[in-house]
């Protein structure tokens, strides 16, 4: 295949540098795959390497964005895990297959270029086949935000049937975790600043809502809810200060997965509450592609469909930042195709 293709780019470091360039499309060498991108989700990763300068060490122009849904059209030699006509999402850490994680882990759209273009050319490897039931507009918000549910959930926190997990928030990975969790038979107690979000989080099978504006001690309110037991799964998403009230919360053997750092990169907090609960404090690094693979099953099977807020054109990038920094309720989509 040959011609030109769309592709948002950055020649420095910084959202205001982002630009629709048009590139050569990219030939697949052997064991390569020549993906047409149908569509594209957000994480608010996005935001902290576009804000923070996070590309500011990778080599320029580089394309951002992790998570991607589309189609094979052309493969290299030797390639066996594909055919033409194959549809794909694409694994977020590239090289990393099953097992513990790699002591190097590189991931798209961060140490590795993204995928923000009409094509994309990478290894079969890192790809993972589309779910059956979902399109690829759903499809695409499975790599990170449903991935790193998933593993804190399933493939490291076991969760079983009447356990209760606390989600905060209801950007993409917490959406994620309530929908889960809710088919699977837990009990989810959603935190949200927003009546609204909290009311939409009931639709999609929270049991209880709590308004951290309203309740800023919602670890009480956690273990009222719990008969003074306390959560078996919390997801946190904000770290810092929050960690403390997460670890008030969570119940004797019970889990903190620590996902989010929407207070920053450091955080102090209690032991005490730790220590008495045997709890686990788990760190989550989105997850490898057999679970990535796992969550695909599980999605067909559950029918699950995750929540989409917007989806914009692919020359609407920047709109769609700007509806990221407001805060979505779900996922923010690009579409790449029809």
């Amino acid at each position: 295949m040959s011609g030109t293709m769309k592709r948002w780019q950055l020649r420095q470091p910084g959202r205001a540098h982002l630009e629709l360039a048009d590139v050569a499309i990219p030939k697949p060498g052997p064991g390569e795959v020549l993906v047409r991108v149908s569509a594209v989700s957000l994480n608010y990763r996005e935001k902290l390497f576009l804000d923070g300068g996070g590309y500011s060490n990778m080599p320029l122009p580089f394309v951002p964005t992790s998570d991607m849904a589309g189609e094979v059209v052309a493969t290299g030699a030797g390639v066996r895990r594909f055919q033409e006509g194959a549809r794909v999402i694409a694994n977020f850490q590239t090289d990393w297959v099953e097992g513990p994680t790699p002591r190097q882990v590189r991931s798209l759209g961060g140490s590795v270029p993204g995928v923000l273009a009409e094509y994309v050319v990478m290894p079969e490897s890192w790809l993972v086949a589309s779910p059956k039931t979902l399109d690829d507009v759903r499809a695409s918000t499975l790599p990170c935000a449903g991935l790193t549910a998933w593993t804190a959930l399933v493939e490291l926190g076991a969760l079983r049937p009447g356990q209760t997990v606390v989600t905060q928030g209801t950007g993409g990975v917490s959406l994620f975790a309530l929908q889960l969790a809710s088919a699977m038979g837990a009990r989810v107690i959603v935190l949200s600043g927003d009546e609204g979000k909290l009311s939409r989080a009931r639709e999609l099978g929270a049991a209880h809502g709590i308004h951290r504006g309203h309740t800023p001690d919602w670890a009480k309110a956690v273990l009222e809810l719990t008969g003074g037991q306390g959560a078996d799964h919390i997801l946190e998403v904000v770290g810092g200060d929050n960690l403390a009230r997460s670890a008030n919360a969570i119940a004797s053997g019970g889990r903190i997965s620590l996902i989010g750092v929407l207070e920053g990169f450091e955080a102090r907090f209690p032991v005490l509450p730790l220590f008495q609960s045997q709890g686990v404090l788990q760190g989550i690094f989105v997850g490898h592609r057999r679970g990535l693979e796992n969550l695909v099953r599980a999605v067909d099977q559950l029918e699950l469909a995750p929540v989409v807020d917007a989806v914009y054109p692919l020359a609407e990038f920047p709109k769609a930042l700007e509806h990221l920094d407001r805060g979505p309720f779900g996922k923010l989509v690009i579409r790449v195709r029809s």
